[in-house]
């Protein structure tokens, strides 16, 4: 069955940095496009990168510049590298890929 297990989420200043990680199993990774999306509390969960099977990625405008988004077909992964973090940031963040969900990560944001 399709698994996609995230980690990486925790705590961090502003201004700070997170690798965000999602190991996927179940699928053919490397078909898919892969995505990486984010809920904060009372909000709706928001599209924020995601990574073609090509390696093209897509970024929402407001982490253009401080995201990238990667992947890697060998190990089955798709990774979110967050720098310049700012409290707005704060949100659980989950990955999606083959229409299916992770169980999410928990990024906070604070000094």
């Amino acid at each position: 069955q399709v698994q996609l297990v995230e980690s990486g989420g925790g705590l961090v200043q502003p201004g700070g940095s997170l690798r965000l990680s999602c190991a996927a199993s179940g699928f053919i990774f490397s078909k898919w496009t892969m995505g990486w999306y984010r809920q904060a509390p009372g909000k709706q969960r928001e599209f924020v990168a995601a990574v073609t099977s090509g390696g093209s990625p897509v970024y929402e405008d407001f982490v253009k510049g401080r995201f990238t988004i990667s992947r890697d077909n060998a190990k089955n992964t798709v990774y979110l590298q967050m720098n310049s973090l700012k409290p707005e940031d704060t949100a659980a963040y989950y990955c999606n890929g083959a229409q299916h969900w992770g169980q999410g990560t928990q990024v906070t944001v604070s000094s």
